[in-house]
């Protein structure tokens, strides 16, 4: 989790840890995040904002509200996390539409809302600022889903999604498609409950010419069956890994996407652009022979 202790914050200001918390409880500002093992951790831009104003005004209340009325500086991955720690859904909005007059959706969506999420999570216990915040998350990423262009390119993707409602591996998937979207590529998620032997309908209206596999919950014999179906109607298609879905071994062909979703997006359309070049190559290469002929 990210963001400083109690008494490092304290040092900072040059009060006592005891007052620090005192302003808390009073004020509700700097507004701390709390560890899986209950240690207040404080978001080193507010820290820094109450510093220079206390060195402004010399007036704890007074600095606290220039403090938060000027703000903590640029939207951060560490204040989208306060606010869905504090449940505040106003402020969470407020802060990702300041990201994105600085930032493109891509970056917003790697830099500052994933790690904002991630921040909540832990592997002992299911929080209910977690819970909160991956909500929050996907309800906004799927509404940009909806506005996101019509796709200017014609490859399909198929992304395999095997991870569970509630994961970060969930997120990340809803992230990567909607990154691939608004790269102009056409998408399709679906999940190992759709039996391939079902999928024929799907397949004919995507015409998918790459399989991202994500999420860790499928047997390999189902992700072997999905792979079969779609290579039984495109045989060039190319499976992708994406955040390890698939286990390492040295010997497989998967191609890895790597953690990130702009990575794994560059990486995935550098493929695909390889691919349309080498089967436009010998298109070209007979036009002209027929030419010249």
């Amino acid at each position: 989790m990210n963001g400083i202790r109690t008494n490092a914050a304290a040092v900072m200001l040059g009060v006592s840890p005891n007052t620090l918390r005192s302003w808390e409880r009073r004020y509700g500002f700097p507004r701390p995040l709390r560890s899986p093992g209950g240690h207040r951790n404080y978001a080193l831009a507010e820290i820094e904002a109450l510093k220079n104003t206390l060195a402004e005004t010399h007036n704890v209340s007074s600095a606290i509200s220039l403090a938060k009325e000027r703000g903590e500086g640029p939207s951060s991955a560490a204040r989208l996390a306060l606010a869905f720690g504090a449940f505040d859904e106003q402020r969470a909005d407020r802060l990702l539409e300041e990201s994105l007059a600085l930032r493109s959706f891509e970056r917003t969506i790697e830099e500052i809302l994933l790690p904002a999420v991630q921040a909540h999570e832990s592997k002992e216990h299911v929080s209910a600022e977690y819970e909160f915040s991956w909500r929050y998350a996907t309800g906004w990423l799927s509404a940009l889903k909806r506005l996101a262009p019509p796709a200017s390119r014609a490859e399909g993707v198929l992304i395999f999604d095997a991870s569970a409602s509630g994961e970060l591996d969930a997120l990340h998937a809803q992230a990567f498609e909607l990154v691939l979207r608004r790269a102009g590529l056409r998408t399709l998620g679906l999940t190992p409950a759709i039996e391939a032997n079902r999928l024929g309908r799907a397949l004919r209206a995507l015409e998918p010419c790459a399989i991202v596999l994500t999420g860790q919950h499928a047997a390999l014999d189902a992700i072997g069956r999905v792979v079969y179906a779609v290579r039984s109607t495109n045989q060039d298609a190319v499976v992708f890994d994406y955040r390890s879905a698939v286990r390492d071994t040295g010997a497989s062909t998967v191609r890895r996407l790597g953690d990130a979703p702009i990575a794994a997006r560059d990486a995935l359309l550098a493929r695909l652009d390889a691919s349309s070049g080498a089967v436009q190559a010998p298109v070209l290469k007979a036009a002209v022979r027929s030419r010249r002929g």
